[in-house]
């Protein structure tokens, strides 16, 4: 058995070489359980292999397979932009793209004054969640403690 590396690098991201290779792969950002899955399923890698055992060769082949999912045959249902808004295209996007390509899809959202958009902008929850009890964060709510009612009300007298 070949030795097992302690630490390995794929696509900007260091993965303990002691994980399965599935549940490494979700250590780089914008890799899911399912795409991993997809990753092992098409170069016929046993998804519970240590990832710390791969060869140099083989982890260069599955950073193509990232970052080139299409030529591999992946199935386009597990990639994370679907029907692009820009070029309606079905991409896959990892790292600081995944980062800047939402970013940039909140500031689109602002800009045409969606729902979504405008509860982006207030700071409100998005997806439909209870705002009574909850996203109170930030926001002066609750009882006002004994020692600060003291002291305002000194600064009041003060005055």
């Amino acid at each position: 058995m070949a030795e097992l590396r302690q630490i390995v690098r794929i696509i900007n991201a260091d993965v303990l070489g002691t994980k399965q290779i599935a549940h490494a792969l979700t250590a780089v950002s914008g890799i899911g359980p399912s795409f991993a899955a997809s990753i092992c399923n098409t170069m016929h890698i046993d998804h519970r292999k240590k990832i710390g055992s791969l060869s140099p060769d083989e982890v260069k082949k599955i950073e193509e397979v990232i970052k080139n999912p299409g030529t591999y045959n992946i199935p386009r249902h597990v990639y994370n932009r679907q029907r692009d808004p820009e070029t309606g295209l079905d991409k896959h996007i990892i790292t600081s793209d995944l980062k800047l390509s939402k970013e940039f899809d909140v500031k689109m959202m602002k800009k045409i004054k969606s729902y979504k958009g405008i509860r982006h902008a207030l700071g409100l929850p998005v997806r439909g969640q209870k705002t009574r009890s909850h996203f109170r964060k930030g926001k002066s709510v609750g009882v006002v403690k004994k020692k600060a009612e003291a002291a305002k009300k000194s600064k009041e007298e003060k005055k």
